[in-house]
């Protein structure tokens, strides 16, 4: 997992850096977040370009040519522009996989890139601990509005927290992970006891259902819940009551280490790319204690379109925002991030382990999914990757932003100054007295002398404009690389008016 345990990579407007927590860097920085792996010997810094266009499908290619050749184009944009070593996707369409594939250099442990190869998926797995919490709510081993004090009494104003609000992260328990990379203490193994005595024994950071803050820490208690609600281990219900039915085959991300499975790197600012040490056994657990392949989340995702495994008011209940007790939206339900994409509901979630970075994008009632990991804790390319593939296949109607009348005016300089320079002057755009103006010596002078500069460097408004003489005065710097001009208008008012005045002179 992450660093910090199991990062959460928040909506869209993703930022990269949301991994784990709502921190907002930068959905590029990603649409874009941080992350790590395990100790191995240092991976290259550039990778050969056959590595990143080298790629195993997994499944048969059901996308149109075009689409594939423009998904592909896209992780590979995605993995050059950032140095991360390799991708794995998968797209869901219409309910079922379209497509998946392994792209770049997955590390020395691997032959090649493998679409079956198990990625830590760090908080993405927030979603499976919820699940498994409204599993046992159906069976009547606990409601979601129990106090926490029933089951970890030892948590700070446990009984004032309830279930709900430690899936939701609304509970006030701090979060025992906010670095982007593995403190000290993390060299060695831990136990949930252990993070909650250290971390959730601490003052809350705010009175349980007031506000909204990442907590690891409140997952670590969630999955204490589980085990003594279930009387099994977590892996082994979430094996039982989800993952074999789905025919799923994830593992505890603590064992996806060695060969046979992605090598996490990092970098440090703009330095090579190395290989990451991962934390040391248990810093994830539930939080974010799962490794599987982009496959493997994708037959969740149809689940979740589908309905299916668990009962369709729980899945209504993990995509129902939370809100805050003075009413505010959180963006967030349980255990996923919730946003409106031109329309329709976008469940989501991101995850960062150390050395890791992944992301889930779904649109149940377009029953489309695509999935996104990445073997590197830097650069988002996996929210890169899961934007643009959503942005082809699942296209949004996004009615053009309307330029105000400044732009709208500053613009139509721009195109009235560029046919000064090449002779081509709409006369339509001018006044009567302005016509008279620009006669044949003046379109003349100022197409021969305004060509010969060649294109200008920028052409940028000064000033506010003002009205003078009944007419709107707006004035314009224009830079060349070696001399500057003026440029002086006077038009009639809107966004339509004509010009009266047009001077160029130098300044």
């Amino acid at each position: 997992m992450s660093p910090m345990p199991a990062r959460h990579v928040p909506p869209k407007k993703r930022q990269w850096l949301l991994a784990r927590r709502p921190v907002n860097l930068n959905k590029r920085l990603h649409r874009n977040l941080v992350r790590e792996r395990h100790h191995v010997p240092s991976l290259r810094t550039a990778f050969a370009a056959a590595l990143l266009f080298t790629a195993s499908p997994a499944l048969a290619q059901q996308l149109t040519p075009e689409q594939t050749a423009q998904v592909d184009k896209i992780v590979a944009d995605a993995l050059s522009s950032s140095g991360v070593p390799s991708a794995s996707i998968a797209i869901v369409q219409g309910g079922r996989i379209v497509y998946a594939k392994a792209y770049g250099d997955q590390g020395p442990n691997l032959k090649g890139p493998s679409a079956d190869a198990k990625y830590q998926i760090a908080s993405i797995s927030k979603q499976f601990t919820a699940a498994a919490l409204l599993l046992l709510e159906n069976e009547g081993k606990l409601s979601l509005d129990d106090k926490v004090s029933k089951w970890v009494p030892d948590v700070t104003d446990a009984g004032q927290i309830t279930i709900r609000q430690l899936l939701s992260h609304t509970a006030g328990i701090q979060d025992y992970w906010p670095q982007d990379y593995n403190f000290a203490a993390m060299e060695h193994p831990v136990t949930p006891q252990e993070i909650v005595d250290r971390w959730a024994k601490k003052p809350l950071d705010f009175a349980p259902g007031t506000a909204w803050q990442y907590s690891n820490t409140g997952y670590v208690v969630a999955g204490m819940i589980i085990e003594k609600a279930s009387g099994t281990k977590l892996l082994d219900f979430l094996d039982a009551k989800i993952f074999k039915p789905l025919a799923m085959h994830p593992i505890d991300q603590d064992k996806a280490i060695g060969k046979g499975f992605p090598q996490g790197t990092h970098r440090f600012a703009l330095g090579p790319v190395r290989s990451a040490k991962p934390a040391a056994d248990g810093w994830l657990w539930a939080a974010g204690e799962l490794a599987m392949s982009a496959s493997d989340l994708a037959r969740w995702d149809i689940a979740r379109i589908d309905r299916a495994v668990l009962p369709p008011e729980d899945w209504q209940a993990q995509e129902t925002e939370i809100k805050l007790t003075d009413g505010a939206l959180t963006h967030y339900g349980l255990g996923v991030s919730l946003a409106d994409r031109g329309g329709h509901l976008e469940v989501s979630h991101g995850g960062e382990a150390v050395g890791f970075l992944s992301s889930n994008v779904v649109i149940p009632d377009q029953r489309f999914a695509v999935v996104a990991l990445v073997n590197a804790d830097f650069g988002g390319a996996q929210e890169e990757i899961t934007d643009e593939v959503a942005d082809l296949l699942v296209p949004v109607d996004r009615a053009p932003a309307t330029a105000s009348l400044d732009q709208t005016r500053d613009a139509l300089a721009r195109k009235v100054f560029d046919q000064l320079r090449a002779g081509t002057l709409d006369r339509s755009l001018l006044t009567e007295d302005a016509n008279y103006y620009f006669d044949a010596t003046a379109t003349g002078d100022y197409r021969n002398s305004l060509s010969a500069l060649g294109d200008p460097v920028s052409f940028a408004a000064i000033g506010k404009a003002r009205l003078r003489g009944g007419f709107v005065n707006r004035n314009y710097v224009i830079q060349y690389k070696d001399r500057r001009l003026v440029a002086v208008t006077y038009a009639e008012a809107g966004a339509d008016g004509k010009f009266e005045q047009f001077i160029v002179m130098p300044r």
